[in-house]
């Protein structure tokens, strides 16, 4: 890279960062700092909604299987269309009638509105922690694409991928504690539009130039690279019932949600997000994979993406295409920070320990544990060794335990709160157990290979129903449903 590229990334950079200390200044409580003032324009919420699903891990992800299996890993973002627009026809006009009236923060806001507060405390640990473990893995993801680019050498002699890391971390946790989810908002707009321009107009082109067009990338790989049918039913199962449950549960999608002034803004916002997905995001990025592949043949397959972008662009170029895939990896990161930062602080800490009717102190709270949160993430970070390992498993972990008590939330009046914690500790749990061989299934469902999740939501299925049937609410709760005006 040349010295013009390390100059457009640092003021890129810097840019950014101005951003968050921009609205910093201008949060004026805890309704701006987490949802935006519930005003914000729907197209760039859901160019949000893309650029903190898709343009962090998964986008170092995606060109990873795209290297490993070519044009059928688009499957992979097929979740996010599918779970997105599932999402504006069932749960978007219920969740914005009830936000209307009560005027949520977090994702557990709706289960304390549902059930009751034991239910959302435990909701708010299983998704801070599952969030936590997000932000760990855009964090490496960060890390990988600027220890094969940027940061290849470092003057103190330390390892690249963790110096990376430390300068990631740096970077990343100053912005999110003071940015807001307004400035997250806003500037994942502006970098997911560079990002998807650096990609589509100028990078897909210079690596097909590089490599000799696209004869040469259909002589260079297996022909099953170039179908849509080179997976197995097991993989494709396993990617739909991780991740799109997610978009029922996910924390940093309700405080999206709560950021759109209104039912209409909300869905339309979730379409534009869907069709980004997939297939515009989902092909872009599996056929730069493809070509990463042909290129560096033997390079690790989340590696070959990063190094084709540092090789094969002009000067100048890759500096801004490589600033803009590391800003919407670090706006991933901020959104997950604050969605656990948002579960700790609203749902936990200031239920008991803290009380604060101040705004501007609410913010610096706010602020606070974000940093924490960001500190926390940097230590997980560093045990992971794969970024799209690291966010299924963070989305297995919050899925299993949070999916089915949330959609009875929605949907099943009888769905009581002592089944709703059941579910959720069991479900999790069991997950977990099976995630770390604590416990193991009988070897002739093992080696079917379905992912964990499927078992620990089938689990969590049968602790919510029972538990609801044997242990009813004293005093009926009313179905969401029922609120609707």
């Amino acid at each position: 890279m040349s010295l013009l590229d390390y100059l457009i990334f640092a003021a890129y950079m810097i840019c950014v960062l101005s951003i968050g200390i921009y609205h910093f200044l201008r949060n004026k409580d805890r309704e701006d700092y987490y949802v935006g003032g519930r005003t914000i324009d729907p197209k760039y919420v859901g160019l949000s909604i893309v650029a903190t699903d898709v343009g962090g891990g998964f986008s170092i992800g995606l060109g990873g299987v795209g290297f490993a299996m070519g044009l059928s890993g688009s499957w992979l973002l097929f979740t996010g269309l599918v779970g997105a627009w599932l999402c504006a026809v069932l749960i978007i006009p219920k969740i914005k009638s009830i936000d209307a009236n009560n005027a949520f923060l977090t994702y557990p806001d709706f289960l304390r509105f549902r059930y009751n507060e034991k239910v959302a405390v435990v909701a708010a640990l299983i998704s801070g922690i599952g969030y936590l473990g997000f932000a760990g893995a855009q964090m490496l993801a960060g890390a990988k694409l600027a220890s094969a680019t940027i940061l290849q050498t470092n003057p103190f002699g330390m390892d690249p991928m963790t110096f990376a890391l430390l300068i990631i971390a740096a970077v990343t946790i100053l912005y999110t504690a003071l940015g807001g989810l307004k400035a997250v908002i806003y500037t994942d707009a502006v970098q997911w539009g560079i990002l998807l321009i650096g990609l589509v107009v100028i990078t897909i082109p210079a690596a097909l130039h590089e490599i000799g067009g696209l004869q040469a990338l259909r002589d260079g790989l297996p022909p099953e690279f170039f179908t849509l049918t080179n997976i197995s039913w097991v993989q494709f199962f396993n990617w739909m019932v991780t991740i799109i449950p997610i978009w029922l549960v996910g924390m940093t999608l309700y405080q999206r949600m709560y950021a759109c002034k209104d039912e209409a803004a909300a869905k339309k916002a979730w379409y534009i997000a869907g069709i980004f997905e997939y297939p515009i995001m989902a092909f872009a990025g599996v056929f730069l994979g493809m070509c990463a592949r042909l290129v560096f043949p033997e390079a690790e397959a989340e590696m070959a993406l990063p190094m084709l972008i540092r090789d094969v662009l002009p000067a100048g170029v890759a500096g801004i295409v490589i600033a803009s895939y590391f800003s919407a990896i670090m706006s991933t990161s901020d959104s997950c920070m604050m969605a656990a930062s948002g579960n700790f602080l609203n749902d936990i800490v200031e239920r008991f320990w803290l009380t604060s009717d101040k705004d501007k102190e609410s913010v610096k709270y706010s602020v606070l544990m974000t940093f924490i949160v960001g500190v926390l993430a940097v230590l997980l970070a560093s045990q992971f060794t794969m970024v799209l390992d690291a966010v299924l498993y963070a989305y297995a972990f919050m899925v299993a335990g949070l999916f089915i008590p949330t959609l009875g939330a929605f949907y099943w009046p009888r769905g009581s709160s002592t089944g709703a914690i059941a579910s959720m500790i069991g479900g999790g749990t069991f997950t977990l157990l099976l995630q770390l061989s604590v416990i193991n299934l009988p070897e002739s469902i093992d080696k079917i290979g379905i992912d964990a999740c499927f078992y620990g939501i089938v689990a969590a299925t049968i602790l919510y129903i029972s538990g609801s049937l044997l242990f009813p609410d004293m005093q009926h709760r009313l179905a969401p449903a029922s609120h609707d005006h």
